[in-house]
């Protein structure tokens, strides 16, 4: 393992996060770096809880999935047998499979297409944004983009629909739907929904540069996340996460979720059901970037292998994910 390397980049580039890598449940390389809070200089520890975008959009799939396995939902329930006159422009043929492979065409709130920055205020009034419910009037008044099922065009939105779906078909919110039917049965104690006006000693503050200064990314992002990204969490329990999604612990349809539904590339990748997968192998990928934070996680299911790279800052775990060619 690169050691040196990764404290050289570290230094270079003033890294702050944790690198985790572990094989079989063995640890083989696992080290923090930085603050976890610059204002008091809280350093960051391998128990440090780091919020993990987009990664959470993996644990949105594996609720929704779960209530596909107790059949409460289908692939193909269509998003509109559920939202009734909620989110017209969302079109009648768009599915649940579609929603979790990014194929749905419908319009995003947060379009990675769009000429925005990370350093954007783009959600309007985040204090508000509490409940997959508040949601409604951000994610209104998109266009479809194009056909359902037509080509893969990542779509934020559409994670927030799928928790809004899965909260009105299991009759659950969606935070305890996803503490009960993915946090829980994986043995995720670190990993929780928090709120960023008040998050507990032990997560990390998420920083973006604005206006020369260090600034944390309370304004940015929703109060509570929802569907498309934002739980915190530690690096060992991605670990933890990893060997029990493909211990068939979670959901048992594991060799569904990882088989490749589309080709993306542009990513260098290719997409299952809420998971990215490796352009050639079998490794799963989870991924996440937003205003303050950063995470990439990769899982060998054949030699048991993860690599993980959390980070509280926004384009933190790219130099360190090369040198781990993550």
């Amino acid at each position: 393992m690169p050691q040196g390397d990764i404290d050289k980049i570290a230094k270079e580039t003033g890294f702050s996060g944790v690198v985790w890598v572990d094989r079989a449940g063995q640890v083989e390389f696992a080290k923090a770096y930085g603050l976890a809070n610059r204002t008091y200089h809280v350093p960051n520890t391998l128990d440090t809880r780091f919020g993990i975008a987009s990664g959470s959009k993996g644990f949105t799939a594996l609720a929704v999935l779960s209530l596909v396995q107790d059949g409460v939902l289908e692939l193909s329930t269509t998003a509109r047998s559920l939202l009734g006159k909620d989110l017209p422009l969302i079109a009648d043929d768009v599915t649940v499979e579609h929603l979790l492979t990014h194929t749905s065409g419908i319009g995003d709130y947060l379009d990675e297409e769009a000429d925005t920055e990370i350093t954007d205020y783009v959600i309007g009034a985040a204090h508000e944004l509490t409940t997959t419910e508040a949601f409604l009037p951000l994610l209104d008044g998109y266009p479809t983009k194009f056909r359902a099922g037509e080509r893969f065009g990542y779509c934020n939105g559409g994670f927030v629909v799928l928790a809004l779906l899965a909260e009105r078909a299991g009759g659950v919110g969606y935070h305890d739907l996803v503490r009960e039917r993915v946090l829980r049965p994986a043995g995720m104690t670190r990993t929780d929904f928090l709120r960023s006006d008040e998050l507990p000693a032990d997560a990390a503050v998420g920083y973006l540069p604005l206006n020369g200064a260090d600034r944390s990314n309370i304004f940015h992002l929703p109060v509570l996340a929802t569907g498309d990204g934002g739980i915190h969490a530690t690096a060992a329990d991605i670990a933890t996460f990893w060997r029990a999604f493909f211990a068939g612990d979670i959901v048992d349809s594991v060799d569904e979720i990882v088989r490749p539904r589309c080709d993306v590339p542009e990513e260098s990748m290719r997409y299952g059901l809420g998971f990215w997968l490796h352009k050639s192998t079998d490794t799963a990928i989870l991924v996440g970037y937003d205003a303050g934070a950063s995470f990439k996680s990769t899982h060998d299911p054949h030699t048991g292998t993860t690599c993980t790279v959390l980070s509280n800052t926004s384009p933190g775990v790219w130099p360190i994910a090369r040198v781990l060619a993550l």
